[in-house]
């Protein structure tokens, strides 16, 4: 977020006839990202072959992903602010075009692993689409408009799983990697030839590259900490050092963002109230989203000798999960109108409540339960996913002026990342943990499952919590979005 407001940026063009097909285009842009990211779980098992490495080494091909976006997330929000987020959205396509083409022709670790690393380069599409729709949608339709693209992530999710299984199963790996290549390749000739441009920031506003750097490696140090602390053991020297040295470099970073005149985060804007307690409950709501998704699939697909599995293949497995992603698409604006209604702090708070009410249910079905009851629990959870998702950037977006909507939304979409990886590695740790042997493996007991479904459920209703306790402005909840946030450095530049 940039370190001064320039004042509210209105691009008086808005082509209220295209709206429809441009939030149409950013949504499918966000729907093919989040398959990007799911890419490569149906290869998990076979990538060390495919590659002709260790899984240790190939469990690389994801944790780079993760990594490459999570730096470049809040760096391409602040050159979209900057630059325009048009721009940035285009480029940020390239090193996703690059990185799909790199991972298809790889026959190693190591191109492979750099393909990756490129196609997480691209992750910034997301908030940069939510944030371009403040810019180039009428007013009346930016709510539902945000929705559906927040929807977007949960859609290419679910139907990422599904879609690559099909293809790993019945043609080339490589396949997988052209498409997704082809699919953004025609995604960027759509937003050149048919999403306007949108305001942007004065570019005589430096760019804090150190600033950048700092908390790229705070964030890489503490995600790499966190995604291999079960491999490498969580007491390990190795773990505490990358964790230490996380917490080390931000008290660093935060310092020199306070004391810059541009900062790649105005930690001041970040501090208020609004945006402070929204991005911790995005960091609980990313949590409770992904720790649902490393649950069921399992149960999905373990054998139903355990008396709990269900014995699904990968491909049914993504079949039975495809319907809760459109479950998302489809209350998007159920969640848009409460927003209207309400404001967005109260969609936000139902969205938490309804996903730990889809927990709830879990819990007594992980013995003899039926693929059409955890068929149920998905569809809650992502419909109370749905709620949040469109809640969230217009909380952010209400509280900043509109020269700073991209950092502001990238910022928190990190935070949902981060909390996604903390329920990667909590969840882990509770199902490493509680284990049986069935047949020479350790699979994980009906109890783990239940504990890990439990721990979903308190994270969710912690994130409700949070959310009643958001200061939101009275005139944000008849507009939360169409008003700039009073600073003194807007009311100025308006004046």
């Amino acid at each position: 977020m940039p370190g001064r407001a320039t004042g509210a940026l209105v691009n008086t063009s808005r082509p209220a006839p295209r709206s429809g097909g441009v939030v149409g285009i950013l949504a499918l842009a966000g729907i093919v990202a989040a398959i990007t990211q799911t890419l490569v779980v149906p290869l998990i098992a076979e990538l060390p072959a495919i590659l002709g490495t260790s899984s240790s080494n190939a469990s690389w091909v994801i944790t780079a992903t993760l990594l490459a976006a999570a730096v470049a997330t809040p760096v391409a929000g602040r050159l979209g602010d900057m630059f325009g987020k048009r721009r940035m959205l285009l480029a940020s396509l390239v090193p996703l075009i690059a990185g799909s083409v790199v991972c298809a022709l790889s026959s190693s670790v190591v191109p492979m692993i750099v393909g990756r690393g490129l196609q997480g380069l691209g992750m910034g599409v997301v908030p940069l689409g939510i944030s371009l729709l403040r810019d180039v949608v009428p007013a009346e339709k930016l709510g539902s408009s945000i929705a559906v693209m927040s929807a977007s992530m949960g859609v290419g999710g679910a139907l990422g799983l599904p879609f690559a299984a099909a293809i790993a199963e019945n043609s080339s790996w490589r396949v997988l990697f052209w498409v997704v290549a082809a699919l953004s390749l025609a995604i960027g000739a759509l937003i050149w030839f048919l999403v306007p441009g949108d305001a942007k920031g004065k570019t005589s506003q430096g760019f804090d590259v150190l600033g950048a750097i700092g908390l790229g490696i705070a964030l890489i140090c503490l995600l790499l900490g966190v995604s291999k602390g079960a491999d490498w053991g969580w007491g390990s020297g190795t773990t505490l050092g990358l964790l230490g040295a996380s917490v080390l470099v931000l008290l660093v970073w935060g310092r020199w963002e306070l004391r810059t005149t541009d900062p790649l985060v105005d930690l001041r804007v970040t501090a208020r109230p609004q945006i402070l307690l929204t991005n911790a409950a995005s960091i609980l709501i990313g949590f409770s989203m992904y720790a649902q998704s490393l649950v069921v699939p399992q149960l999905f697909q373990l054998p139903e000798a355990t008396g709990y599995g269900l014995g699904q293949s990968m491909l049914a497995m993504g079949l039975w999960m495809a319907p809760a992603g459109l479950m998302m698409m489809i209350m998007s604006p159920v969640g848009a109108k409460v927003s209207a209604a309400k404001g967005p702090k109260v969609t936000l708070a139902i969205g938490a409540l309804i996903i730990s009410l889809g927990y709830g249910l879990a819990v007594p079905m992980i013995d003899g339960g039926s693929t059409w009851s955890l068929l149920v629990v998905t569809l809650v959870c992502n419909t109370g996913v749905g709620f949040a998702y469109g809640a969230m950037p217009a909380l952010i977006m209400g509280a900043v002026p509109q020269s700073e909507t991209a950092s502001a939304n990238s910022f928190n979409t990190l935070m949902r990342s981060i909390g996604s990886s903390l329920a990667a590695a909590v969840i882990g740790v509770v199902m490493a943990q509680m284990t049986t042997d069935f047949g020479g493996h350790a699979l994980t007991t009906a109890a783990g499952f239940r504990a890990a479904m439990l721990i979903g459920c308190g994270v969710a209703l912690a994130a409700a919590v949070i959310a009643v306790l958001i200061p939101v402005r009275a005139s944000a909840l008849k507009d939360p979005l169409g008003a700039e946030p009073a600073m003194p450095e807007v009311t100025a530049a308006k004046a």
